[in-house]
C-alpha cells in the first residue's frame, strides 16, 4: 500500500547477530513480564471476583491505557494495544496456557522493532536492522506511534478472533464454566 520502505541496512553483519540476539532476549522478556503481569495472576485472581471476560476487559484497558505513557503513541495504538490484550485473554482461554501469548508477543515486537525496524508503541530502538521508512497517512502507517497505531492493524486483530477460534477448540478447562 506504500506506506512502508526497507531503506538499506543499518548495521554491519557482526552487528547483526550481537543486536539481534539482544532485541530477542529483551523482547522474549518484555513478553513474560506483560503476559504474566495482566493475563497471569492478575487476570486468575480478578477472575474469581469479576468473571473472566469483565477481567480480561479491565485488565486489557489498564495494558492499552498505560502504553499511551510512551512518546509518540495515540488514542488508535492503544486501542490496538488493548485489543491485542484482549485477543492473548482470548488465546488463553482456547489453549488454557498463556505460551501463543508470549510467543506472539515477543515475535511482534522482535519483528516491529528490529527487522522491520519500525517504531513499537511509539518508541524507537538502538541496533535496528534497516534505515526504513513510514511515509504516507497515519491510518495506514501508524505515524509516530508506528504499525501498532494504524487503523489496518485493528482490523487484523479483529479477524484474528475468528481465525483463532477455529484453529483452537474450547480449552478442556474452559468447557467446565471456568470462564
Amino acid at each position: 500500500m506504500g506506506g512502508y520502505s526497507f531503506g538499506s541496512f543499518a548495521l554491519s553483519p557482526g552487528k547483526v547477530l550481537i543486536f539481534g540476539a539482544a532485541s530477542a532476549l529483551a523482547f522474549i522478556m518484555v513478553s513474560l513480564f506483560e503476559e504474566f503481569l495482566f493475563r497471569g495472576y492478575a487476570l486468575h485472581s480478578l477472575t474469581i471476583g469479576v468473571g473472566f471476560w469483565p477481567a480480561a476487559f479491565l485488565l486489557s484497558a489498564i495494558f492499552g491505557g498505560l502504553h499511551l505513557t510512551n512518546t509518540g503513541e495515540g488514542i488508535v495504538g492503544a486501542l490496538d494495544v488493548m485489543l491485542y490484550g484482549l485477543f492473548a485473554c482470548f488465546t488463553l482461554s482456547r489453549t488454557g496456557n498463556l505460551w501463543f501469548a508470549v510467543g506472539l508477543h515477543s515475535a511482534w515486537d522482535f519483528s516491529l522493532t528490529f527487522l522491520y525496524s519500525v517504531p513499537g508503541s511509539g518508541m524507537h530502538a538502538k541496533g535496528q536492522l534497516l534505515q526504513a521508512t513510514l511515509h504516507g497517512p497515519a491510518w495506514l502507517t501508524g505515524g509516530a506511534a508506528g504499525p501498532e497505531g494504524r487503523v489496518i492493524g485493528l482490523a487484523v486483530l479483529i479477524l484474528s478472533f475468528p481465525v483463532f477460534s477455529a484453529l483452537f477448540p474450547i480449552a478442556p478447562a474452559a468447557r467446565g464454566g471456568r470462564h
